[in-house]
């Protein structure tokens, strides 16, 4: 895998990508800017050959956007974004739509609770959706955890359902504390 993070037009991210074949990367992450539908269906079909899927989604907050990378073939992989999508329904309706067009959900999680947010989402389109991990993974990032009540347990190179109720995002009343604007310890 490959993350541009939205750095490259679109003929930079084919040419790149071309040098790169070499070492069979499964996708391109963000190749250009999260809007630009048409931009990233181009880098999709200049890459088939090579092999190279795209994925994106991160930056989409809503359906909408998500259903023109879908319907237009522009995205191979579904990354979305639990905080920059408005809502647990919003992201279910995403979840379908990439079903219906064959297109493996695999969440963004590299902000602060975003592993915690995330992993549910997973969790649903595995029970409830796909019946299936193929082709399907949830980043990680393994920082600020110790902030959080109950962090996202990972084993053996998983998620691991929580055994408590909640979407596993509730921060500890003392980092809330340290962290308060102007007055927390951190900013002084």
């Amino acid at each position: 895998m490959v993350d541009a993070n939205q750095r490259w037009d679109v003929s930079e991210s084919v040419e790149y990508m071309k040098h790169l074949a070499q070492f069979k990367p499964l996708w391109i992450e963000e190749p250009t800017s999260p809007h630009d539908v048409l931009g990233h269906l181009a880098i999709s079909k200049a890459l088939k050959p090579y092999g190279i899927a795209v994925a994106t989604g991160e930056h989409c907050q809503n359906r909408v956007l998500f259903k023109q990378f879908l319907q237009s073939g522009a995205m191979q992989y579904c990354q979305i974004d639990s905080c920059r999508v408005g809502s647990v329904n919003e992201n279910i309706a995403i979840i379908l739509m990439a079903a219906k067009f064959n297109v493996p959900v695999c969440p963004h999680a590299g902000g602060v609770g975003l592993c915690g947010l995330v992993q549910h989402l997973s969790y649903w389109d595995y029970v409830c959706v796909s019946a299936t991990k193929e082709n399907r993974m949830i980043e990680y990032v393994d920082h600020l955890h110790e902030h959080f009540v109950d962090p996202p347990l990972i084993r053996n190179c998983a998620y691991v359902p929580q055994m408590v109720p909640g979407y596993s995002t509730e921060m500890k009343p003392e980092s809330l504390d340290e962290h308060e604007y102007p007055g927390g310890a951190v900013w002084k």
